[in-house]
């Protein structure tokens, strides 16, 4: 008997699943979904439709979200970017609208008005996906009606290849379970939003992400390369260079910078946690 579907990448329920899972797991209907798109500057993916569940990842503003199920005002569905199935507050949902730009800063204010002194309507974080309408100035007006700094932005298809550049850029960044933003990330979220900038898509979690890229040759353990990623069981973490390497944990409760050597020893020794894999991503 082959083994069960992930349920976090595999949108089924017992009462309804996926129409494209049909023949493959069992439930009382199949739907196609409707394709949604995230209107708040982060939206919080949970496990069951209640505030108090617990947060298994976050969608940022424009990703898209295909609906399966809306009761009570929740939405049951799954993530496009990285095929993530749970829950989001359905009033955290609009109408799709092709993004031209992305937010490239660790964080923006999307305001009613192009001007500064406009008190914000939503915070934006590294990763938004905004449909703009016209630049004017020193400001970007979207589709919505609203406005954002045009500096934050650039095209949707840039990307930044140099995958730990990007991580620093979040340093600081505190620590949250589940979290993509730099309002508050966890250390794949931290992996997948530094490698989606460089163009790579990455899978949501740390034991998803061990198999990206290719493992680093034997021989070169010893002089890991800048951007090669280290795996733990529950952890991973992005090398910075020969003698530093860059996370978020719950240790610092921040995205730290700490050194290489050290920290695997720390972690085998008092944690234990050998490190399971590095791997190398492609290089641009």
């Amino acid at each position: 008997m082959s083994a069960p579907l992930d349920p976090r990448i595999h949108a089924y329920r017992d009462d309804l699943a996926a129409v494209s899972l049909r023949g493959r797991v069992e439930a009382r209907r199949f739907v196609v979904g409707t394709v949604r798109q995230v209107s708040a500057g982060i939206a919080a993916l949970r496990e069951a439709p209640a505030a108090e569940a617990e947060q298994t990842s976050q969608l940022l503003f424009g990703e898209v979200f295909t609906v399966y199920d809306e009761q009570s005002g929740w939405a049951w569905g799954q993530a496009a970017a990285d095929r993530y199935v749970g829950y989001l507050e359905a009033a955290h949902l609009a109408g799709p609208l092709a993004p031209t730009h992305l937010v490239r800063d660790p964080l923006a204010f999307l305001r009613p008005q192009p001007r500064v002194q406009a008190a914000p309507l939503a915070t934006l974080s590294m990763g938004a996906r905004l449909a703009i309408a016209v630049i004017e100035g020193d400001h970007a007006r979207v589709a919505c009606g609203s406005f954002v700094a045009a500096r934050h932005l650039s095209a949707v298809d840039a990307v930044e290849p140099d995958h730990a550049a990007t991580a620093e850029r979040l340093l600081d960044a505190p620590y949250l379970w589940g979290g993509r933003s730099a309002l508050g990330i966890d250390c794949s979220g931290l992996v997948q939003i530094a490698l989606q900038r460089a163009g790579h898509p990455a899978p949501r979690d740390s034991d998803m992400q061990e198999s990206l890229g290719a493992p680093v040759p034997d021989g070169e353990l010893g002089a890991l390369h800048r951007g090669d990623l280290v795996f733990w069981r529950g952890h991973c973490a992005i090398v910075l260079d020969a003698e530093r390497l860059i996370h978020a944990n719950a240790g610092d409760m921040r995205v730290a910078i700490t050194p290489l050597g050290e920290t695997l020893a720390r972690y085998e020794r008092t944690l234990d946690l050998p490190v399971r894999a590095f791997r190398r991503m492609p290089r641009p």
